[in-house]
């Protein structure tokens, strides 16, 4: 084994407060695991898309208690340097049911206590989008989520929003990255024990009153009718996660009563014993909420991730009780945007709601489907794209809108909606509530989403979009990740699937100025037909990330052929994608 990595595993249990992950390194170093080793120790955590996440287990590069400590106290101090009354404001703190996700948010409550801030504490494993929003309403100096979303079992993670309750982005999260990198040794940073901290006042459990205000704030959100037109039969699930509670309130108190719950995977459960991967995106996910759907003869399926903060939504396809369509995340999207632009003026400001803005501004990732600026536009809207991550959506809405124009609605295309302003991040609970009150709206009408998804094709074109996704583990995972990327800046391709290429961006360089956008690890082709692709690796996972568009007119044959047409090309620019990443080892 490499005797530097030997050394640092040494100081590292000699530092680490933990006796688990102290004996699991012991035990990696006493076996000679060297490549376990290299895992834990070569390359320590740094914060990403959404703050720290990786694998559970003891080293810098991994989640664990140490790794926490070091994290919570460089927010504490970052929002002690930078935010004017951070000690009264307070931090609130949250937590999914992930495994160790108890412990590294007690662990983050006692290290701000130590550092004289007030804690508001989440009694019990919550949705992202709840704590999120008790952040805004205790107009709190920071946010600490532990969780790591649709991760697998084996993952945790550490999400941070600044004084606004939004994500962090730069600066703040280089101010972190460099008090967290300048720490004294983890045994001497303070923590308060959690009973002491409840009893001196510094760590206060957030009422029942504060959490049922997320519910009343996204209430106030809704456009459609309540009790809603008509009655739509709803399977949902919460993917053994924390939302199923949330949802049906949620909907319950919009008047949707047809709501069939998947049991075996509602109690929350860190474990995930009946998925693969909790994450509705993938393959086998959906299928103990499809197998109810077509047992009750439901209109939809809505399912939500383990921290609730996105929704994948199924729909029955029109004169069958057993065919459904899982519709992607641009799908959502484009309903939901066009909902709320039709919707908002008409009813915007009803029930004590927020008026409609004079100029609204719709937002995505630029990873999302290309044909929401042509719908914003037909809706007499105003559009923006940034980077992929939430955190750029509610930056842009806050900071760097439109001159003029306020935020109303803003999605990406891997599932997250934010349906209105109650929450500044991608919302799950909001969402489900919006899809319904727009299912019941259609059906009250003799339609389905599907019908409005033609509508909406009909307005603006057809597209069809696509993923190739690598996975790719490990530090030699990471190392080939980076080896394709380079090899796409150098020589970029002249063609994909038969098809020239028209224009590339490299968001890496002076590119991403022109762009109006920061930089990023971001390659895009633009080809001679109007076909989009973008390559980037995931932020919060070990993946390359390819995202595919196609385009097609609708002409005289219809919907079908133009669909049709641009599956079969985004079909053959896969193959080709597919086979230039094999070709690169």
């Amino acid at each position: 084994m490499d005797p530097a990595l030997v050394e640092a595993a040494r100081a590292w249990m000699a530092d680490d407060p933990d006796p688990e992950t102290r004996a699991e390194l012991g035990a990696i170093l006493e076996l000679e695991q060297a490549d376990a080793l290299s895992e834990r120790m070569a390359a320590p955590m740094e914060f990403g898309t959404a703050g720290l996440r990786g694998l559970i287990g003891a080293g810098p590069a991994r989640m664990n208690v140490a790794t926490v400590t070091q994290a919570a106290a460089a927010v504490a101090r970052e929002a002690l340097q930078n935010v004017p009354g951070a000690a009264s404001r307070g931090v609130v703190i949250g937590r999914d049911a992930r495994m160790k996700s108890d412990v590294f948010a007690r662990v983050t409550a006692e290290v701000m206590a130590a550092h004289g801030i007030r804690v508001w504490w989440v009694p019990r494993p919550a949705p992202t989008p709840v704590v999120a929003y008790l952040g805004r309403a205790k107009g709190a100096a920071a946010t600490c989520i532990v969780t790591a979303s649709h991760n697998p079992p084996e993952y945790n993670g550490f999400k941070v929003y600044g004084p606004s309750a939004s994500q962090i982005v730069p600066p703040q999260d280089a101010r972190i990255r460099d008090l967290r990198a300048a720490l004294e040794p983890t045994l001497a940073i303070p923590r308060r024990p959690f009973t002491e901290a409840v009893r001196e006042g510094l760590i206060t459990v957030v009422s029942r009153k504060d959490l049922l205000g997320y519910l009343e704030a996204i209430d106030r959100q809704c456009l459609g009718d309540s009790p809603p037109p008509a009655q739509v039969a709803a399977v949902t699930t919460a993917l053994h996660g924390v939302g199923h509670s949330w949802v049906a309130d949620a909907l319950t108190r919009r008047g949707h009563r047809h709501l069939f719950p998947v049991l075996a995977q509602a109690a929350p459960d860190g474990r995930f014993p009946t998925v693969r991967f909790p994450n509705p995106e993938e393959k086998g996910a959906l299928d103990l909420a499809l197998a109810l759907a077509r047992d009750k003869a439901a209109d939809l399926v809505l399912a939500n991730d383990p921290d609730t903060d996105r929704l994948c939504v199924a729909v029955r396809d029109e004169g069958s009780a057993t065919k459904y369509r899982v519709l992607t995340g641009n799908e959502v999207g484009l309903l939901l945007a066009d909902w709320i632009l039709v919707e908002g003026p008409k009813r915007a400001g009803r029930a004590g709601g927020e008026a409609w803005p004079e100029r609204p501004f719709v937002c995505c990732s630029l990873v999302s489907t290309a044909m929401l600026e042509p719908l914003v536009e037909a809706r007499g809207a105003h559009y923006a794209e940034v980077l992929t991550g939430f955190k750029w959506i509610w930056h842009k809405a806050l900071e760097v809108a439109p001159e003029g124009a306020s935020f109303v609605y803003g999605f990406e295309e891997a599932l997250g909606y934010c349906v209105g302003r109650a929450v500044r991040d991608k919302d799950g609970v909001g969402a489900a509530q919006a899809v319904m009150d727009l299912a019941a709206y259609e059906k009250a009408n003799g339609r389905t989403l599907l019908d409005r998804l033609d509508a909406i094709a009909a307005l603006i074109g057809v597209s069809h979009t696509d993923q190739v996704t690598v996975t790719l583990p490990g530090l030699e995972g990471m190392a080939r990740i980076g080896r394709i990327m380079k090899a796409w800046r150098e020589a970029s391709p002249e063609a994909l699937g038969g098809v020239a290429v028209r224009r590339r961006r490299d968001l890496m360089s002076a590119d991403a100025e022109a762009a109006g956008l920061p930089r990023g690890d971001v390659l895009t082709w633009w080809l001679e037909d109007g076909s989009r692709i973008i390559a980037r690796p995931s932020g919060t996972e070990p993946k390359l990330k390819v995202y595919i568009e196609t385009k097609s007119a609708v002409g005289e044959a219809g919907l079908d052929d133009a669909r049709e047409a641009a599956r079969t090309r985004a079909e053959a620019i896969a193959a080709d994608l597919r086979a230039r990443i094999a070709a690169i080892t």
